[in-house]
């Protein structure tokens, strides 16, 4: 059974990381982001001829059921309260790539970005999946914890090193233009091993204008709450929106 998805008061105070703080073992770190380097590739990523890429997978969301609801003031008027019953279904363990949103023409392990919703939606479907519902994307987020959290990753703090968030204007770097190499912060993987469901690019799910996990733009760690949402046009070319697609399963 999943907990309920809520939250506790208080953006947590961030000062500016040092930035080998930033980015997890294996990883190069500059100004704003974590690059992989051009031998040795991290764990969880494969050699190519262009460099290292993510090991696609997926992971696994088992039935869940959760009261959700509002359980402070910063919730209050953004949860809706209502009872989350999700089938299971597999996600995207990683968010989509430069490089598989380019079909291989582009050799990036960063997550894609300024994608509008239909375009989203049809590249799952190219895939034989589908933008997680609203709910589902809840669920990944909070799986496989038997209490309450306020993150993927659990109740702590959102520090820098746990996700690709404050990077264009603070508290985690200064100057970034785009998103952050998936995966790059393995602090921050969701019990079940999901990437990035906090941080780096929010990600659109089936209701169109709306995104989920806050992005590398965010400044302040509420953004990265299990019940934030980000509200854009569907047919906007967000720099912070991008995608990871979900996946039916036999019953």
């Amino acid at each position: 059974m999943l907990g309920a998805a809520v939250v506790l008061a208080g953006a947590v105070a961030v000062h500016h990381a040092p930035p080998r703080a930033r980015c997890g073992p294996g990883f190069i770190t500059d100004a704003t982001r974590c690059n992989l380097p051009p031998f040795a590739c991290p764990s969880r990523f494969l050699p190519g001829p262009a460099g290292c890429l993510p090991l696609e997978h997926r992971v696994r969301i088992p039935a869940g059921r959760a009261l959700l609801g509002p359980s402070d003031w910063e919730a209050e008027g953004l949860v809706a309260p209502h009872l989350l019953f999700t089938a299971p279904f597999d996600l995207d363990a990683f968010e989509v790539t430069e490089s598989s949103w380019s079909l291989g023409r582009i050799a990036s392990a960063r997550a894609a970005s300024a994608m509008t919703w239909d375009e989203a939606d049809q590249f799952c479907k190219s895939r034989l999946g589908r933008l997680p519902t609203d709910d589902e994307w809840t669920a990944a987020a909070i799986a496989g914890h038997s209490q309450p959290v306020r993150y993927p990753w659990g109740d702590t703090g959102a520090v820098c090193r746990r996700g690709a968030w404050g990077l264009q204007r603070g508290p985690c770097a200064w100057g970034a233009d785009g998103p952050d190499t998936v995966g790059a912060h393995a602090d921050g993987d969701s019990t079940l091993g999901l990437h990035d469901m906090a941080g780096n690019v929010a990600e659109w799910v089936s209701t169109p204008g709306i995104a989920r996990g806050g992005s590398w733009q965010s400044r302040l760690a509420t953004e990265l709450r299990t019940w934030s949402r980000l509200e854009v046009s569907r047919s906007s070319r967000d720099p912070r929106v991008g995608v990871r697609c979900a996946y039916d399963v036999a019953p």
